[in-house]
């Protein structure tokens, strides 16, 4: 019998815009804690809410592209310390907008979606695909948020 999966997440707001959604940080812990139980990822790990011109810093000094992104994960080989994950809340919002997504859904995803990247998942194959993103719908579900690979219905 295994106990409950110990993961000591940090959560850093460094962008105020994050603070003006009452019970966002909350739900970030239970994405990631829920994601982490999932994978098996004993540990610990930080998540920053940050701006677009912070994950545009480093999307630009780590991945070589010159543009903000909604999410990045920065796996560590550190015993014990699974890594980093940002978000940007900018280019968050938008893309949630423009889905006709919750903004708080979509926020969701991304932790999951980073949690799952500091545990070796990948997406860059279509066979990693095929066995990321059905992880990540099945945590989301667990959490009542659809499916955010099917198209919203008009």
């Amino acid at each position: 019998m295994s106990g409950p999966i110990r993961s000591g997440i940090a959560l850093v707001v460094e962008d105020p815009a994050w603070r003006a959604h009452r019970g966002l940080q909350a739900q970030v812990k239970r994405a990631a804690e829920a994601a982490a139980r999932r994978a098996r990822l004993r540990g610990d790990f930080t998540i920053l809410l940050a701006d677009d011109a912070r994950l545009k810093t480093l999307n630009r000094a780590f991945r070589g592209k010159n543009k903000p992104t909604n999410v990045l994960s920065f796996p560590s080989d550190a015993r014990g310390y699974h890594g980093d994950i940002a978000i940007a809340h900018g280019v968050t919002a938008r893309e949630a907008k423009a889905a006709g997504k919750r903004f708080a859904d979509h926020v969701t995803h991304l932790v999951v979606h980073g949690v799952l990247h500091l545990a070796g998942y990948d997406h860059e194959s279509e066979s990693d695909a095929q066995v990321m993103e059905p992880l990540e719908v099945k945590i989301l579900a667990g959490m009542g948020i659809a499916d955010p690979y099917r198209a919203a219905a008009p």
